[in-house]
């Protein structure tokens, strides 16, 4: 068991978990090594073979085919990747215990993004499958939407924009929250929870109270902050809280009916990390009982979300919801698309010594 694997004990302030350290602020890597299964290669070319499951950028296209036999989308060759590949990259495939156990080649998987919650990591470890995302590629074009998020939540912009499509709106019907100088309570330290940090800092000289259970208490040094003891500390004192953790077994639901009545009456509640971390049902009831200014969510547990299983908590104007589009920027795909590429060559090419 490596440093990055060892279990630990996460106290949240709402109950106390057992956690598997993932490095979402960390380098790639996320599991052993293997030792065994051969990096496939093309006999005509001796270049390693990479089968890309998804469609990433044409220019992280392009470089790979530079590196490695690519196969990709529009190859017939594409639908025998469990009984062929040793390495694939994903963007938004789901790689599941029984893709693995069909998989006996397989000893990587690129991820483009940070997020390995689509990927059986359980199974991965006892494979000793090495799991490489991309941490940090895109953290600034998320930040940017969680700013986005906020202000269109804190100036009613739905709720105005709705009224307006159907009769003129006078502007003295119209209300909204100044963000200057509010509390930005911020759930997971790592890059992208840094680079809004530092936007609401910077742009609007918001006190900062921060908590994550895995960064040093020297983290974020050149941010005057507060650092949490606990997660229960941000939710109560924060006037805008945004989710940046991955959803793992510990944090699905973390943000509950109770949690959430904890939350100032009228804080803003912002969630680009995961669609689960927050209780959607409870979110619903908790706006319709006229607590909290409203929502920016950018992640739901169905993705798409739809007006059929959205439609009770879209009623309320104050909720903002985007299909998952942090990162839908050409520059954060290209850089995510590059970075999942390269690190695949890294790994491979780290192998050759052992191999």
């Amino acid at each position: 068991m490596n440093d990055l694997q060892m279990p630990l004990v996460l106290k949240l302030g709402i109950s106390t978990l057992k956690l598997t350290l993932l490095p979402y602020a960390m380098a790639p890597g996320l599991t052993h090594s293997p030792e065994r299964s051969p990096v496939t290669t093309a006999p005509a070319t001796g270049k390693r073979t990479v089968y890309l499951l998804d469609t990433l950028h044409p220019d992280a296209v392009e470089h790979a085919k530079t590196l490695f036999n690519v196969i990709g989308p529009g190859d017939k060759e594409l639908n025998r990747w469990r009984e062929k590949a040793s390495a694939i990259v994903i963007r938004s495939s789901h790689v599941t215990a029984q893709d693995i156990a069909r998989a006996p080649n397989l000893i990587a998987i690129g991820k483009h993004g940070v997020g390995i919650d689509k990927i059986d990591q359980k199974a991965c470890a006892k494979r000793g499958i090495k799991i490489l995302n991309t941490p940090g590629a895109n953290a600034r074009d998320v930040a940017e939407l969680v700013v986005a998020l906020t202000m269109t939540v804190a100036r009613s912009i739905r709720s105005i924009t709705t009224r307006q499509m159907a009769a003129p709106v006078p502007k003295e019907t119209c209300t909204g929250l100044t963000l200057q100088n509010k509390t930005i309570g911020v759930i997971g330290m790592g890059n992208i929870g840094r680079t809004v940090s530092e936007i609401f800092h910077g742009g609007f000289d918001a006190k900062l109270i921060a908590y994550d259970a895995f960064l040093p208490e020297d983290a974020w040094s050149h941010l005057p902050h507060t650092r949490a003891k606990s997660a229960q500390e941000v939710i109560e004192k924060a006037d805008v809280l945004t989710l940046h953790i991955p959803l793992t077994e510990e944090t699905r639901n973390m943000l509950s009916y109770k949690e959430l009545k904890q939350m100032k009456p009228d804080a803003i509640l912002i969630n680009a990390a995961r669609g689960g971390i927050v209780n959607e049902d409870d979110l619903t009831r908790v706006l319709s009982e006229g607590h909290l200014w409203g929502a920016g969510l950018d992640c739901h547990e169905q993705e798409p979300p739809s007006a059929e299983k959205y439609r009770k908590l879209w009623e309320n104007l104050n909720v903002v919801s985007t299909p998952h589009i942090g990162a839908a920027t050409n520059t954060a795909q290209r850089a995510s698309s590059m970075a999942a590429v390269n690190n695949m060559h890294r790994y491979l090419c780290s192998l050759e010594g052992r191999q």
